[in-house]
């Protein structure tokens, strides 16, 4: 009597409709931020030169005064060469009106620097410091690792997908039985080649990316969510050499260099995930 009263109950609702939806699966991927650490020191910017040299005055107004006569032997050309290059750091600290002045005629100074001269020669000091530019920065070269040598660099891919070129970060798809981590390191190295020493920096992702779905993709029940999971890694030496068809170009890029090449989709989703510097 019971089950008859709730048939009659719901008459209209179908059998099938209370059968639990079929889930699907969301579509996990990796990808990699191939990233060349700076090769050489940031350029002090024009308020971190003036509080440098703020410092060094005031550790050398406050020092005691160097015992030079105990390190160098008096009337030596040892002891010229030091007293010639403090009044040089001293005329730089404080300035030309600080220093005292020297009881030498103009011949015997004009000596004392053309022999301190020689002796720097002679022990190979005075050399030209190599330039902070490489040549790859004048002509342009993003396929060059010696670029842009104070930021960081990543590698960028320029490949084929529907049917139209688009610029990314190395990734793939993961194996059942693949370790996020595991499926990067391999992806990379599909996609770019084993041609260099690389390295994931950490087992654990630090950023994930959700790529945007079109209306009919969204609306469609059978259509997976897609996941990339970003991983870091560094590379030391040797070059990418593409090793798929569908990779048609690559760069080394900053962070600026990036966005305007990415979709503005995709660079909401990586930004904050690289170095400004």
């Amino acid at each position: 009597m019971l089950a008859t009263e709730a048939t009659e109950q719901l008459p209209n609702i179908p059998p099938q409709a209370t059968r639990p939806k079929k889930t699907v699966k969301a579509q996990i991927s990796t990808a990699i931020l191939l990233n060349r650490s700076p090769t050489i020191t940031r350029t002090p910017g024009q308020f971190e030169r003036a509080y440098f040299a703020y410092e060094q005055r005031l550790r050398r107004a406050l020092h005691n005064p160097f015992p030079y006569d105990f390190y160098f032997k008096q009337g030596t050309l040892l002891e010229t060469r030091f007293n010639l290059e403090e009044r040089k750091r001293e005329k730089l600290a404080f300035g030309p009106g600080f220093l005292e002045k020297e009881n030498i005629s103009e011949e015997k100074r004009a000596a004392d620097i053309a022999a301190v001269e020689t002796l720097a020669q002679q022990e190979g000091e005075g050399e030209e410091l190599m330039p902070r530019s490489h040549s790859a920065d004048e002509a342009a070269d993003v396929k060059s690792l010696d670029r842009a040598g104070t930021r960081n660099l990543y590698l960028l891919l320029q490949t084929l997908e529907d049917g139209k070129d688009v610029w990314r970060f190395p990734q793939g798809e993961v194996e059942n039985s693949q370790f996020l981590h595991q499926a990067a390191l391999s992806d990379l190295y599909a996609e770019c080649g084993d041609q260099m020493d690389a390295w994931i920096v950490g087992k654990a992702p630090i950023g994930v990316y959700q790529p945007s779905q079109d209306a009919k993709s969204v609306t469609s029940q059978n259509t997976p969510e897609r996941y990339i999971f970003f991983y870091k890694a560094h590379i030391m030496a040797g070059q990418i050499h593409p090793a798929k068809e569908s990779v048609k170009d690559f760069a080394w890029l900053t962070k600026e260099e990036i966005e305007p090449r990415v979709d503005r989709h995709y660079w909401e989703g990586v930004k904050d995930i690289l170095s400004d510097h």
